[in-house]
């Protein structure tokens, strides 16, 4: 896949991609997780959405919401086959714009991302996370990264900060079940 990332003139650390993980399927609501890195610090999420990349997109936000203080806004989202049969890698590109709530100059411009794989789900984290990233690379954006630090995700209906964390029960799907009758 490819990716750009901001500079180091920008002084924004640009968002890596640790892992991700996904479950879908036509009897399921489908659950994204992501855990993203900037320089030292790192930001968990988890997210359900209409498909595996609305679920995966969604929890892409959530990670980054302490960053952007928002999540960006979807323009566009296509996709092209690069070849023919099963194998052929698939072009995903994005463009975004700047979270709703973002203020003066952060809330101005598109940006756009693009990755190639044979796995389209992938292709398209990927390209998100690259157009995110052209965004933090603008000079008014810089240091957003840092200023976020480790942030951590509030419970719901508690004060109490914790630490984002993939819930591996919650994860698991009997899927052998379905098939039994």
């Amino acid at each position: 896949m490819t990716a750009t990332h901001p500079g180091p003139e920008t002084g924004t650390q640009p968002l890596h991609l640790v892992r991700w993980t996904v479950s879908s399927g036509s009897n399921v609501q489908s659950r994204g997780a992501v855990v993203i890195a900037s320089g030292e610090h790192q930001w968990e999420a988890s997210a359900e959405g209409n498909g595996p990349v609305d679920a995966l997109f969604r929890s892409v936000d959530r990670a980054v919401a302490p960053v952007l203080t928002g999540h960006p806004r979807l323009m566009s989202y296509d996709v092209h086959a690069l070849g023919e049969g099963p194998d052929a890698e698939g072009l995903v590109k994005i463009r975004i714009a700047p979270p709703s709530s973002a203020e003066g100059r952060r809330g101005t411009g598109h940006y756009s991302g693009h990755a190639q794989s044979p796995n389209i789900i992938a292709a398209s984290v990927e390209a998100y996370i690259e157009a995110i990233n052209q965004l933090l690379g603008e000079e008014h954006w810089a240091g957003a990264t840092e200023a976020a630090g480790n942030r951590r995700r509030t419970r719901q209906g508690a004060g109490e900060p914790e630490r984002a964390s993939l819930d591996e029960d919650e994860a698991q799907h009997d899927v052998t079940s379905w098939f039994e009758g």
